[in-house]
């Protein structure tokens, strides 16, 4: 069972977020590596994505997610929630963190499923960018909802139909983000409300953006006024262009991955692309720093929980997910990661806590975004198979890759 609402703990804003550390390993930088080589067509259908479920005899499943992605304790062995999951339904969870980058992610899981063998887990969080290839693969099994009550309940309704996985029948979003604008306005005595805003003169080589395609693009679309979920081959060159004009005339200082917390934090960057997430805790250091979602709007993403071909455990790990979708549960999970929460209802529960500080999550935009802000939130529609490698080709050109 999740704590009581009055012993939720309060976040720990000083602890390194689970993007920017895979920022620091190198994460998203093989573009033109698995990226753009897809998969022979004869893998496309895997014939048996279900293997004979054992959840009802086997108490147990296994689970891959990336570093610093779930609740701890003081010991960071503990995961309180995860505890109470195994307590309340007898089920042993093995809780991998094994997960640091999607394209390696792919490259070690995917000879198994091309050639219909069990990954040995039976839950999987990859980023939606990269959950749309092992959809397209079939790589993923569907989920049965009148097993997920929660998640048909609760689930953000900005996050039920990315264009991949219409009605997510075979992705469930773990946590969410927005990639939006981070700036120092102390240091910079003015306010950003726009993407246009970045190419301002007085900030001329005192800008960074994301060096990761997928990451980057869909933010700089709408500053094009580009609807994303549409988007087209032009509006993708037609960006590149502007962003290479900007780059010829000194405006950009670098492309980055985590670093730009470093130098935001120093003064040396003024305005950078930037995650949720990271400015969450970059405020606990430096109240002058502040994320805004420009007025053309942000891109949300997700990282989604996916249930391989032929894992063993199927009917458990949906539970698993389940669980997870349990307000209470959520909140904690939240108090935790800092994180766009997928499970609105979670807000109420967090409002309620003794905790001040925790109580207070509630009403950050960042985790539970305000409707005003919900409006001007998008979700990208993925980079198919056949157009990854020009547009990573060209990216990688203009980003020093």
């Amino acid at each position: 069972m999740p704590l009581p609402v009055n012993t939720l703990q309060p976040s720990r804003p000083s602890r390194l977020s689970r993007r920017s550390l895979l920022r620091a390993l190198g994460a998203g930088a093989a573009l033109g590596g698995l990226a753009g080589c897809g998969v022979p067509a004869a893998y496309v259908a895997a014939p048996d994505r279900a293997a004979p479920d054992r959840s009802a005899t086997d108490k147990r499943l296994t689970w891959a997610n990336w570093p610093l992605y779930i609740d701890t304790d003081d010991d960071p062995g503990r995961r309180p929630t995860l505890e109470a999951f195994e307590k309340r339904t007898g089920i042993s969870v093995t809780y991998v963190e094994e997960i640091n980058d999607n394209d390696e992610f792919f490259g070690k899981i995917s000879p198994a499923l091309m050639n219909h063998q069990p990954t040995d887990r039976d839950l999987v969080v990859i980023s939606d960018w990269m959950c749309a290839r092992y959809v397209r693969l079939g790589w993923v099994q569907e989920m049965d909802r009148s097993r997920q009550p929660n998640v048909t309940r609760h689930l953000d309704p900005l996050l039920r139909s990315p264009a991949f996985d219409p009605g997510r029948r075979f992705t469930v979003p773990w946590q969410s983000g927005i990639t939006g604008i981070a700036y120092n306005r102390r240091r910079l005595g003015r306010e950003l409300r726009h993407v246009s805003d970045l190419w301002a003169s007085d900030l001329k080589g005192r800008v960074t953006l994301l060096s990761g395609l997928d990451e980057a693009f869909a933010l700089l679309m709408l500053g094009d006024g580009v609807d994303i979920a549409r988007w087209t081959a032009d509006d993708f060159h037609r960006m590149c262009d502007r962003v290479e004009k900007q780059v010829r005339k000194g405006q950009i200082r670098r492309f980055t991955g985590n670093d730009y917390l470093k130098d935001l934090s120093s003064g040396d960057v003024l305005a950078c692309q930037a995650y949720s997430g990271d400015v969450i805790q970059l405020q606990a250091d430096d109240p002058g720093i502040e994320f805004v979602v420009p007025e053309e709007g942000a891109e949300l993403w997700a990282e989604s929980l996916m249930i391989p071909n032929l894992a063993a455990h199927k009917a458990g790990a949906e539970r698993l997910i389940d669980y997870y979708y349990e307000p209470g549960v959520a909140a904690e999970l939240a108090a935790w990661v800092n994180y766009v929460c997928p499970v609105p209802a979670a807000r109420d529960v967090l409002a309620s806590a003794k905790d001040e500080e925790t109580a207070a999550l509630a009403e950050n935009p960042l985790i539970f975004p305000d409707d005003s802000m919900r409006a001007r939130l998008a979700i990208a529609r993925d980079i198919g198979a056949g157009e990854r490698a020009e547009f990573a080709r060209r990216w990688n050109r203009i980003a020093g890759l």
